[in-house]
């Protein structure tokens, strides 16, 4: 069965109140439709970055994000999870508010972990990004995940 690592948008996303923006409403619709079927289609993963960013903000909201993903296995961070994380702030060219999604983004090849599911579309489902993940994961001859929205998913 394939794997996906959940990036902290999906349970942002699956637990917020409906927003009044129609694309936000709609993407947090695909949300919990994709959240009601996917554990029959994948095995689902975090990490403890997942963890420590949904715990942010608002108490009530953070503990409905930790509940949603209170059953999904935790990826333990390593070396080579800390060494991914140093390159690609190198070699990516991400802003330094992206440090957790470069996280993200190692533990999901790390782990080779087959995608990413986030509604992330600045730093992590962009093809210009993943563009260059690829070529630098081919040059290092490491698995690169397919990060996708979970519309596309």
């Amino acid at each position: 069965m394939d794997t996906v690592y959940v990036e902290t948008t999906i349970p942002s996303y699956l637990t917020a109140y409906p927003s009044r923006d129609i694309i936000i409403c709609a993407h947090q619709q695909i949300t919990i439709d994709w959240w009601a079927n996917a554990r029959k289609h994948y095995n689902l993963y975090i990490s403890e970055a997942v963890i420590e960013e949904v715990k942010q903000g608002d108490v009530d909201a953070a503990n409905k994000r930790l509940d949603a993903i209170s059953d999904i296995p935790i990826l333990a961070f390593n070396e080579d999870i800390r060494n991914l994380v140093h390159l690609y702030e190198k070699k990516l060219g991400l802003p330094k508010k992206a440090r957790t999604d470069l996280i993200h983004i190692s533990f999901a090849v790390a782990y080779e972990i087959d995608y990413i599911a986030t509604w992330n579309c600045s730093h992590l489902a962009n093809c210009v990004i993943n563009r260059k993940l690829q070529k630098l994961n081919d040059e290092l001859n490491r698995f690169t995940p397919l990060i996708a929205t979970p519309e596309e998913l």
